[in-house]
């Protein structure tokens, strides 16, 4: 039997003369994904679901922002209380900040102050957070974002990839989630698809430097990062990366754990604090060792991983068993909205069973359309919103450049659910011509073909 790395050199030479020939390609027979996480119940033993118990208090210094845009500390203590049961928070003290790109200046309690009296209204920001002024007072908790499903999986002609862009592209164009898959090899972290023998996309730790990078020349962004910890190791095990790549400075830490949707800071206060990403990781989280690491299922639960059905239902999976009222009330969420084909590798081999979920690259266009048809992003939206009274804080999706009309359009779904207006370009760089790429996959296939063939003699 040939190994899985073979048949996806074979895949991607195939998913490209499809794309190129706009043909769907049809695969049936056995299921599975190409992740190590089971699309079942995700209650066996690997899977740890954090029941927060305890509490501690901690202060914190509140920033305001002057007319000429400098900051200014200024620290503020408050009481607060918490129960002692399994779903108690940890609580530290923090008081509230405004973000004004002109006029006074702003003090700890919020009061404006200037060099004249004046009964006018203060003047409104004109200045983007997240690209949108109207973003600058929202809470993180109360904003809907794009997020590039593995984001680091832009390798050229394999099947594995999730997306065609560079990260940088994809902060460029509005990406404001990060999220993929990691493994942890010979004491380092890469991210890899699955195995690092499938898809390997370099080290985590310079996806951390390039986000770093990106930060420094766009003070006025807040980026999520969403850690798959698929070997299900310590979250001590990451740590030397964060602290390697520089990314320290900019991690946020809640004033609660865990933080309720409610208490999240607006990005305007993220923005002036200078702690402008949130970092979360699906198991293995332990933020009484590691606090600027999250535990993601007691801030947000996720709808049906690594979806096959075009439908994409909205209902709640990770973590099971939360109670509804609870994750209505107090979680946020991230829609699961990439389509997977999965592929009978047994079949092809003629050698058992063996199968991979791939991304359905032949009907990413209308998965990510902005219409409210069937299997189009917009559609889940709505009806997202409709069942849980708002729409999700994270779209997660695949090739998040393709879309129907065209390039842009998760953005113009994302916002749509903001109540905002989008009319920016889209999406990285010039993709290769039809006739490039078709070379490209032949090749790709020929080269496998003889090692077949040398395989087998």
């Amino acid at each position: 039997m040939l190994p899985s790395s073979l048949w996806l050199l074979c895949l991607a030479a195939i998913r490209v003369r499809s794309q190129t020939t706009n043909q769907a390609i049809s695969f049936t027979n056995t299921f599975s994904t190409l992740s190590s996480i089971p699309t079942s119940d995700f209650t066996g033993s690997q899977f740890t679901y954090i029941s927060p118990t305890g509490q501690s208090t901690l202060s914190s210094s509140s920033t305001s922002i002057s007319s000429y845009g400098e900051a200014s500390n200024s620290t503020a203590t408050s009481n607060a209380t918490a129960t002692s049961s399994s779903t108690s928070q940890t609580t530290r003290s923090s008081s509230s900040q405004s973000l004004f790109a002109i006029g006074g200046t702003v003090s700890a309690t919020g009061t404006a102050t200037g060099s004249r009296t004046s009964t006018a209204a203060l003047p409104s920001n004109t200045l983007p957070c997240n690209n949108y002024p109207e973003f600058c007072n929202r809470k993180y908790s109360n904003i809907t974002e794009v997020c590039a499903h593995n984001s680091a999986f832009s390798i050229k002609n394999n099947a594995a990839s999730n997306q065609a862009l560079s990260i940088t592209d994809q902060l460029n164009d509005g990406i404001r989630m990060l999220q993929g898959e990691t493994h942890r090899v010979n004491d380092t972290i890469y991210n890899c698809h699955t195995s690092c023998s499938l898809l390997n996309a370099g080290t985590w730790q310079a996806s951390l430097e390039t986000l770093v990078s990106w930060l420094d020349q766009n003070p006025y962004d807040v980026v999520t990062w969403l850690i798959v910890n698929s070997d299900y190791v310590w979250v001590e095990n990451y740590t030397a990366s964060v602290e390697a790549s520089g990314i320290m400075p900019y991690l946020y830490i809640p004033e609660f754990r865990p933080q309720h949707r409610d208490q999240w800071p607006t990005l305007g206060e993220m923005i002036l604090s200078g702690k402008r990403v949130v970092m979360f990781m699906d198991y293995n989280a332990n933020p009484a060792s590691v606090p600027y690491i999250l535990d993601e299922f007691t801030h947000m639960w996720e709808t049906p991983f690594s979806p096959t059905n075009q439908s994409f239902p909205c209902t709640q999976q990770r973590p099971p068993g939360l109670n509804q009222t609870v994750a209505r009330d107090q979680y946020m969420y991230l829609a699961n909205h990439n389509l997977n084909t999965a592929i009978d590798i047994g079949a092809i081999t003629g050698s058992g069973s063996s199968s991979l979920l791939v991304p359905n690259s032949a009907e990413v266009n209308v998965t990510n359309g902005q219409y409210d048809q069937f299997g189009q992003l917009e559609a889940a939206r709505s009806n997202c919103t409709a069942e849980w009274d708002r729409p999700p804080n994270f779209l997660l999706v695949d090739y998040y450049n393709i879309g129907d009309p065209g390039p842009g359009s998760v953005f113009e779904v994302a916002a749509r659910a903001n109540g905002v207006t989008y009319n920016r370009r889209c999406c990285g760089i010039t993709s290769q011509s039809g006739s490039s790429s078709m070379k490209i996959s032949f090749a790709a296939l020929g080269a496998a073909i003889v090692f077949s063939a040398l395989l087998a003699w």
